[in-house]
């Protein structure tokens, strides 16, 4: 349940419902944020006086157990080391709500020319990367719509832009390898919705027709002078593996698009973390870990530039460690996205997971 509460009575273990954004339109605090004294510290400090919290079992199933307060010790080290994250891309609730909109008649129009909504969308997510030189994502802010589909279809695109940024590709392939991601599951359209959210297990005759979902999305855009062919490529081949033992086609790398071979990561990832009626979502740290093991069937390239993109714990997040432990994450290191610099809520001791060989057998849990 979503409840307004004047920030004198927020208390640590709160969960915000709602984004704090700064003149600039950059986040400063994102909904979902457990809040914590330090949190309240800055909120008071930025002049806020009210602010929406989650109250009830919605928020409690997510909220730490005996997150301890923190030390005026650790928060003097967590003002002098925090270190702001590089650039993310964030989409303004009104962004979203357009967004949403455009992706919803998407799906319901299939058999319209829908390419200028497309457009629209892919033109909203590229001024948005580009109006702070966004280089990564927290895939928990990109959130436009509970339904599966249509959100699946923003973060996959969305996260797309950024890898293909990283990737080296050119602004004009930035642009359209989102609107191939937008596009990429345009095909599943053309599929029962209560086969492709059955919660039991799927006979080979049902997985089959579902992985038609590829074919059926090019056959919509194929003779649409408005998609390159790479856009094409990109929704035709994004279940393709390196060692050829995709779909549709069973092509090895030498035949796929670096468009798909993009989009086969980023989708990977974003059915990993979110929960459908046939499975429960896996947490960010599995998800990338799952995929850093699939170097036989993911283009090496395209996984290093997600690697990059990607932002597990952005700074000022509360995290439990292996030794029991809470701290702060004060940096983050894109090399090492599942180890950043963090300070110990009681002790402020420095504990750089990345870099520092005394500390490696810590994880954060």
């Amino acid at each position: 349940m979503r409840v307004y509460k004047r920030v004198t009575e927020l208390e640590p273990g709160m969960i915000i419902d709602q984004s704090i954004i700064d003149e600039s339109g950059h986040a400063l605090i994102y909904r979902g944020t457990v809040l914590d004294k330090f949190i309240i510290v800055s909120l008071k400090q930025l002049g806020f006086s009210s602010v929406y919290v989650k109250e009830g079992e919605e928020g409690a199933e997510i909220v730490p157990q005996n997150v301890p307060s923190i030390s005026k010790k650790a928060e003097s080290v967590i003002e002098k080391t925090i270190v702001s994250d590089r650039n993310k891309i964030e989409l303004h609730e009104s962004v979203k709500r357009r967004i949403s909109e455009s992706i919803e008649y998407i799906y319901n129009h299939g058999n319209d020319d829908f390419s200028l909504v497309a457009k629209s969308v892919t033109n909203e997510l590229m001024e948005t990367i580009m109006s702070n030189s966004a280089i990564a994502f927290d895939i928990d802010s990109l959130r436009v719509n509970d339904e599966y589909t249509y959100k699946h279809s923003v973060d996959v695109a969305a996260m797309a832009m950024i890898v293909a940024k990283n990737y080296g590709l050119s602004t004009r392939d930035i642009h359209d390898i989102g609107t191939s991601g937008l596009l990429h599951d345009i095909g599943k359209s053309r599929i029962p919705i209560d086969l492709l959210n059955k919660p039991g297990r799927l006979t080979d005759r049902e997985f089959a027709f579902i992985k038609e979902h590829a074919k059926y999305g090019y056959e919509m855009i194929k003779d649409n002078e408005n998609y390159t062919n790479l856009i094409k490529l990109g929704v035709l081949q994004h279940h393709e593996k390196i060692n050829g033992s995709g779909y549709p086609l069973g092509v090895n790398a030498s035949k796929i698009s670096t468009y798909a071979k993009i989009l086969s990561v980023v989708d990977i990832y974003d059915a990993l973390v979110t929960e459908r009626p046939y499975k429960q979502a896996f947490s960010k740290t599995d998800s990338i870990e799952m995929i850093m093991s699939m170097t036989e069937t993911l283009d090496e390239k395209a996984m290093k530039s997600f690697l990059y993109s990607v932002l597990l714990y952005p700074t000022g997040t509360t995290v439990q460690l292996s030794n029991g432990e809470f701290a702060k994450v004060v940096e983050n290191y894109p090399d090492a996205p599942m180890r950043p610099k963090v300070v110990e809520f009681k002790s402020g001791n420095v504990y750089n997971l990345a870099q520092d060989l005394s500390v490696a057998n810590i994880v954060i849990v």
